[in-house]
């Protein structure tokens, strides 16, 4: 039951469509394009251990696709990538870390370049996110 004064109007009951549910997506990408890209599972969450099997992956496919060119990887400060687990895997892996400062904007590329791109490409289609992300043309980047 909700309290309101009686001039006021009844609150807007909003309707769930298929584009509010979250896609939630790895991807590593660099100047040429997408390197790498995983998508969870619904209902699956993004911690250490998902974290840690990411790089692995990545690591094969840069060999692969880049012939690994002294790749360095930037992430960002939430804690799967930063817990110890995963600090101590990508030792593990060679993997070399760009620190990443806290609250900096500046250092959040895919903020500023790669999810735009994204919105622009998603826009107006009708198909669910996740469908439509796994048929992206990964040349916008």
């Amino acid at each position: 039951m909700e309290y309101r004064h009686i001039t006021s109007p009844s609150p807007r009951k909003f309707k769930v469509v298929a584009s509010a549910r979250k896609v939630l997506f790895t991807i590593f990408w660099d100047i040429e394009g997408v390197v790498h890209m995983e998508f969870l599972e619904q209902g699956q969450s993004a911690n250490s251990e998902r974290y840690i099997s990411t790089p692995r992956a990545l690591k094969l496919r840069l060999k692969r696709v880049r012939r690994d060119k002294d790749s360095i990887l930037q992430h960002n400060n939430v804690r799967p990538h930063t817990s110890r687990q995963t600090q101590d895997a990508l030792r593990q892996l060679e993997r070399k870390t760009l620190p990443h400062p806290a609250y900096s904007p500046d250092l959040a590329p895919s903020d500023y370049y790669l999810f735009p791109q994204l919105k622009k490409y998603l826009k107006g289609r009708g198909e669910s996110y996740r469908r439509c992300l796994q048929m992206v043309p990964w040349t916008i980047i």
